[in-house]
């Protein structure tokens, strides 16, 4: 099987996947640099079987999903994975049709009505770019100064980012929230998340430590990853003394700070995924 890696830069977690596709020999591995790459609608062909996406950037690994399935080729996340995983708002739309635990959302589309529903949620409330990761952008709003003068400097950016407020209630994390491992029908592991600052990500100095999975713990984690189309996420839980509260999920699962902590490989898990998936082709 012929196996297309589409990256961005190679950060550790792709040289984990290297190593895993590289490490069998009935695997043949093709670096697709989305810088690089270009499409030719309608003609294009491709010398590999399936791609396996770990793009940094939404837009471009959105788009070039796309185009590659319009190409025959099968993706791994498929482009309706990443266009819901990649935008909260399709995220929390899915969670609630299937039926998932979530903090409580709103949505609102001008300073006015944003305004509004932050009074109505009740503070504290976290405002979130739609698009975005790495817990980049993200605002606490305390009270009515705050959310007056936030909602103001993001009417002004004006940018995609800006331009749709999403309003999540804030919830009381007590230092650390679970990131959890979902690939395929399986969870595969899970990590504490732990920081004396409300945003617990890893990127923004998160401590991991390891997690036992739970039924509880699974059970959601399962359905979450379902409703947003299943394939290979990390989803991001709140602890709560109602249970589990599904905060976002992320279709491009960044990994190298959760092997050592939890003894699971999950670059290999990963890949056994991909190839059980595709046996077809190998």
């Amino acid at each position: 099987m012929k196996i297309g890696l589409l990256h961005s830069l190679i950060r550790k977690d792709e040289k984990l996947i290297i190593e895993a596709i590289n490490a069998r020999p009935n695997l043949e591995l093709t670096m697709i640099d989305d810088r690089k790459l270009t499409f030719q609608l309608g003609k294009d062909s491709f010398n590999f079987d399936v791609v396996l996406e770990r793009s940094i950037n939404h837009s471009r690994a959105l788009h070039a999903l796309k185009l590659f399935e319009s190409a025959g080729i099968r993706c791994f996340n498929s482009s309706q994975i990443a266009l819901v995983c990649g935008d909260k708002l399709l995220t929390s739309d899915a969670l609630s049709r299937h039926g998932v635990p979530q903090p409580e959302v709103k949505i609102a589309f001008t300073e006015t009505s944003a305004l509004e529903a932050i009074e109505e949620m009740g503070y504290p409330v976290v405002l979130k770019p739609a698009v975005g990761s790495w817990g980049r952008l993200l605002s606490k709003v305390n009270d009515r100064d705050a959310a007056e003068s936030i909602l103001e400097h993001k009417t002004v950016l004006g940018t995609y980012h800006h331009s749709i407020f999403y309003i999540q209630k804030y919830i009381q994390k007590q230092s650390r929230d679970i990131r959890t491992f979902v690939v395929g029908d399986e969870c595969i592991a899970a990590i504490y998340r732990t920081s004396e600052h409300w945003i617990t990500n890893t990127a923004r100095g998160g401590v991991a430590t390891k997690c036992e999975i739970t039924d509880e713990i699974r059970k959601i984690s399962l359905k979450a990853a379902k409703a947003v189309g299943g394939g290979i996420v990390a989803l991001d839980l709140f602890e709560t003394d109602d249970g589990y509260l599904v905060n976002e999920v992320n279709y491009t699962m960044e990994f190298k700070n959760s092997i050592e902590t939890t003894g699971v490989n999950i670059p290999v898990r990963i890949i056994d995924y991909v190839v059980d998936s595709t046996k077809g082709l190998a």
